[in-house]
């Protein structure tokens, strides 16, 4: 599923003009499972963490998305639908992405929890399942800041329309999370938080296209 969809980012996106590019602060090493944190702010970084993730992977993503003609396919099979306004929802999604991440799968998550209302977009505060996660499972979180996707299509692109170009990523450092206790979550969280942001609103060059 995660061939076909991978295939399926790269030619949806690339008919239509957009392509992805990618600067690595180091080298991942894809043998290793990952939490793997992103801003939100276009339909586009989806398809990009696509391209980007080169191990088994699924996503967290809003419950909607079952009813989705494409993202149905996926989140009735590989990824994890929750309802973030359930305290139970979040509990069971969290609980299947521990088990995910003990099979070897990582898992992608816009720690936002929704596309921003804002235009331009501003990073909101993040939401702590990811960081407890991480913390729990000893397992490293690689940040990851989408640049300027809303340039190209903000949301949906229904309300700004849209512009083929190429849609920048900053690719940070993992960060080893085998020394935290549960009690570094929130720490963790404003760590990531800034890492994000810093890629997010600063001009960085960039030198992986796909």
């Amino acid at each position: 599923m995660n061939r076909l969809r991978r295939v399926w980012g790269f030619i949806s996106s690339g008919l239509v003009g957009f392509f992805f590019r990618y600067e690595y602060e180091e080298a991942i090493d894809w043998s290793k499972t990952y939490i793997i944190c992103t801003n939100h702010t276009s339909n586009l970084d989806i398809a990009a963490m696509c391209l980007m993730v080169k191990n088994d992977y699924c996503f967290i993503g809003k419950d909607i998305l079952k009813d989705g003609l494409v993202t149905g396919l996926f989140f009735r099979t590989v990824d994890i639908p929750v309802n973030r306004d359930s305290k139970m929802s979040s509990y069971r999604a969290f609980k299947m992405a521990a088990e995910k991440i003990k099979n070897g799968t990582s898992v992608i998550i816009f720690p936002e929890g929704k596309i921003s209302d804002d235009y331009p977009p501003v990073l909101h505060e993040f939401k702590n399942g990811p960081f407890k996660l991480a913390i729990d499972l000893k397992v490293p979180i690689i940040p990851v800041s989408s640049a300027n996707t809303w340039k190209m299509l903000w949301d949906d692109g229904t309300k700004y329309g849209t512009k083929p170009g190429i849609c920048n990523f900053y690719v940070h450092k993992p960060i080893d999370t085998t020394h935290l206790t549960p009690d570094d979550a929130d720490a963790l969280r404003e760590e990531v938080y800034a890492i994000i942001e810093k890629g997010f609103y600063g001009n960085k060059l960039v030198t992986e296209v796909l």
